[in-house]
């Protein structure tokens, strides 16, 4: 028994939950109610008996602890069912639906877990001498060969860890160019509304001025607006292609030939790759640089924060500014790690250019792990099975867009079929019901909510990415739970306001705890003894 439930406390439980309210522990039979690690165990206990040890003398000085350290004593198997406890409370990809819009939440395959697991890739060590592991170099190098045949490119950096490290390093690639050739002066950045909200940060981080061009009311780039804006101060234009409305920025290629013209580069967040691949080359559309996030269309767990990978495919004119390390493989098959100190000499030998690159992005080669699982992906899949993810990744969005049609206010509808998002708005909900209440009252439904206000363009947008690899069943019990919320929500139910009501912990003072986080513990005599 701990400390909450001997002092009597309850959980708050919404209405009809009269008999789970009454257990003596909190718990609802298996949804067992945990507290705090530091509420469970005591700073004067041991989870290990230990012989008291003689005082001897100390090697640290004045930097000797002089008050204990205020963690709390369990056993190991208290520990372990503390936190397996915690992790029935997490929700995943293998748990159900996780309809995040722009975060392409699909399923793992094992069997790239289980190739990322072998020994010769998951155990070796970043300083190992070149010539021990050509089977993991071997890897990045196929791996980038697939990846320049997917995007129509000519070139791919490999380091980059995720989404917004890849849109910088394509970045300082355009900044390389535009100063070898005398142009450093070009500063201004054009960034469409319908971007990806890292396009602009990432641009401004990088030393560029970022103006903004609008978008159409059919949620697509203002080409006309764009074009006017071109000029000798513009460096390039940052596109997201499918754009955050779920939309094909169908006027791409009439862009960057402009762009172009004008002597600037494109540059395509690649996030929402998933919706294209196997099926447009983004070199085809007159790219220069975009990331792809390994992590999403290639699959692997990515929730948590990471680990993410972020290859920037480049143009041929951008090819030469790309960053070191990188992998090359010569003539007789051996492949080479490209590092600065043999760069120059070994591009002069094998290729006929000097050094250009604009240096390194990250202190090693890229994540192996997410190099493994992506090949393993590709390979398994086939070019035929690649251009089924995204077509099915497609008509998924486009099922359940037109499923809750008249349920929910589907802002860009009318513009035709979507890509791989649908994208709905809160505009048709009761008064004083918002977005936020439909999100709290999926989780009572058992789904995680979709993304939520994002895009800003969209007054309580909610963002569903279904992806390729759910099944109709799938979609149809996420889509009956949906529309059941809304139609509460359009309807005024006042139990929705205060929803979520079966989760462990009920709705949050969200703004209250964005201002003002309680990010450590404080209880006597614990957080004296941490002080």
């Amino acid at each position: 028994m701990n400390a909450i439930n001997q002092s009597g406390w309850k959980p708050e439980m919404g209405s009809g939950d009269t008999a789970a309210a009454a257990t003596f522990t909190g718990n609802r039979a298996l949804m067992l109610e945990e507290a705090l690690i530091f509420e469970i165990g005591s700073d004067t206990t041991c989870g290990v008996d230990l012989p008291t040890t003689p005082k001897g003398s100390s090697r640290l000085g004045n930097l000797a602890r002089a008050k204990p350290i205020g963690l709390p004593g369990l056993s190991e198997p208290e520990t372990v069912r503390h936190y397996t406890r915690l992790s029935r409370q997490n929700y995943g990809i293998d748990l159900g639906f996780f309809p995040l819009g722009s975060c392409t939440m699909k399923h793992n395959p094992r069997l790239n877990e289980k190739m990322a697991r072998l020994p010769g890739f998951a155990d070796i060590h970043p300083l190992q001498p070149v010539d021990t592991v050509q089977g993991a170099l071997g890897v990045i190098n196929e791996l980038a060969v697939w990846l320049i045949e997917l995007t129509g490119m000519h070139a791919v950096a490999m380091s980059p860890k995720a989404g917004a490290h890849g849109e910088l390093c394509g970045m300082l690639c355009i900044k390389a160019a535009l100063e070898a050739r005398g142009e450093g002066h070009r500063k201004v950045v054009l960034v469409p509304e319908s971007a990806h909200g890292t396009n602009p940060a990432t641009a401004a981080f990088a030393g560029f001025t970022v103006e903004n061009i609008p978008a159409t009311p059919e949620g697509r780039v203002d080409t006309p607006a764009l074009k006017a804006r071109l000029g000798p101060d513009v460096a390039g234009v940052m596109i997201t292609n499918p754009n955050t409305c779920g939309l094909f920025e169908r006027d791409l290629k009439e862009i960057s030939d402009a762009v172009h013209a004008a002597g600037g580069y494109v540059y395509c967040d690649g996030a929402n790759f998933n919706a294209i691949v196997g099926r447009v080359r983004p070199g085809d559309l007159g790219i220069d640089a975009m990331h792809i996030n390994l992590h999403k269309t290639f699959s692997t767990p990515h929730g948590g924060g990471g680990p993410g990978s972020g290859p920037v495919v480049l143009s041929k004119a951008l090819a030469p500014f790309g960053p070191l390390p990188y992998t090359a493989r010569t003539a007789d098959g051996v492949v080479h790690l490209i590092e600065e100190a043999d760069a120059e000499a070994f591009e002069r030998e094998h290729f006929g250019r000097p050094l250009t690159s604009f240096g390194r992005m990250t202190a090693f080669h890229g994540q192996m792990g997410m190099f493994t699982r992506a090949l393993t992906y590709i390979l398994s899949h086939g070019a035929d099975g690649l251009r089924q993810v995204a077509e099915d990744a497609v008509l998924n969005a486009n099922y359940v867009l037109r499923s809750l049609e008249g349920t929910l206010d589907a802002p860009f509808a009318a513009s035709g079929p979507c890509m791989h998002e649908a994208l709905f708005s809160d505009d048709n909900l009761a008064e004083g019901f918002s977005t936020l209440d439909i999100a709290k009252g999926l989780i009572d439904e058992g789904f995680h909510p979709m993304t939520v206000y994002f895009p800003l363009v969209v007054h309580g947008a909610m963002l569903v990415e279904p992806t390729e690899t759910e099944s109709k069943a799938a979609l149809d019990q996420f889509i009956g739970a949906l529309r059941s919320v809304a139609e509460r929500a359009k309807a005024g139910d006042p139990s929705l306001k205060s929803a979520p009501h079966f989760a462990p912990r009920r709705r949050l003072d969200e703004t209250l705890a964005a201002r003002k986080p309680v990010l450590v513990w404080k209880d006597a005599p614990l957080a004296e003894a941490a002080e």
